[in-house]
């Protein structure tokens, strides 16, 4: 992984992703709904109507399964439920908001250009 600190991302690719979505959704959704739509995804529900903390819950799922591919968290398994479940590697360098939005936005170009 290369050093946290010095994050950047491409600017073109990331249009790219924007318009994806757009495309798709028929607008450009924030960071917060990309990570949603992700997600939702990765958790492979059929429902369309959830809860607050049930929607924050699917948010956290979206970060977890990007940061998980930059070894910020392990995933540990799906509950009775069906929710996934990740553990937080603690070894891994503290991000700050805006390193951490960095990141999300280049591991959100990586999952999109890979499904």
């Amino acid at each position: 992984m290369e050093n946290v600190l010095d994050l950047q991302f491409d600017e073109i690719a990331w249009k790219d992703v924007t318009a994806f979505f757009e495309n798709k959704f028929q607008k450009i959704p924030d960071l917060s709904s990309m990570l949603f739509i992700i997600g939702h995804r990765e958790l492979g529900f059929n429902e369309t109507k959830f809860s607050k903390e049930q929607k924050q819950d699917i948010i956290h799922v979206g970060v977890c399964s990007l940061l998980s591919k930059e070894n910020y968290y392990t995933p540990t398994g799906k509950d009775a439920d069906g929710w996934l479940h990740f553990e937080y590697n603690r070894s891994m360098p503290k991000l700050t908001h805006e390193q951490q939005e960095i990141l999300l936005k280049k591991c959100i170009i990586d999952y999109i250009k890979n499904i």
